[in-house]
């Protein structure tokens, strides 16, 4: 079992960073690819971003590549993304999620925190 917390969310401006990070517990975590995801109002989830078990592979997607960041500290149970050049767009509720490949779909992640909020103005 791996249970998931995030955090670093807040109203940020235009132009700004924030940095999400994500708490694992359990102590296979080491072993799982995680994920970043993102919901606005009346939408679908979404992908944002992945990282593989070892930390050697990340992906994103396409609107966010060049702006947002993700790592892992896998000591510290810890998976961060750093999100710089924020736009209004990015306003959404972003969970992280811990799954058996680094993937795009929802469907590939078995765990999943609470989300943590993001609201960025114009």
């Amino acid at each position: 079992q791996v249970q998931l917390v995030e955090s670093g969310g807040g109203l940020v401006q235009a132009g700004g960073s924030l940095r999400l990070s994500c708490a694992a517990s359990g102590r296979t975590f080491g072993s799982y690819a995680m994920g970043w995801f993102r919901q606005a109002p009346g939408k679908e989830r979404e992908f944002v971003a992945a990282i593989n078990w070892s930390g050697g592979n990340t992906y994103y997607a396409d609107s966010v590549k060049g702006r947002f960041t993700i790592s892992r500290g896998n000591a510290k149970n810890t998976v961060y993304l750093q999100m710089n050049s924020l736009k209004p767009e990015d306003t959404a509720n972003y969970y992280c999620a811990a799954g058996r490949a680094p993937g795009t779909p929802t469907n590939e992640y078995d765990y999943w925190g609470q989300g943590t909020q993001v609201t960025v103005s114009s």
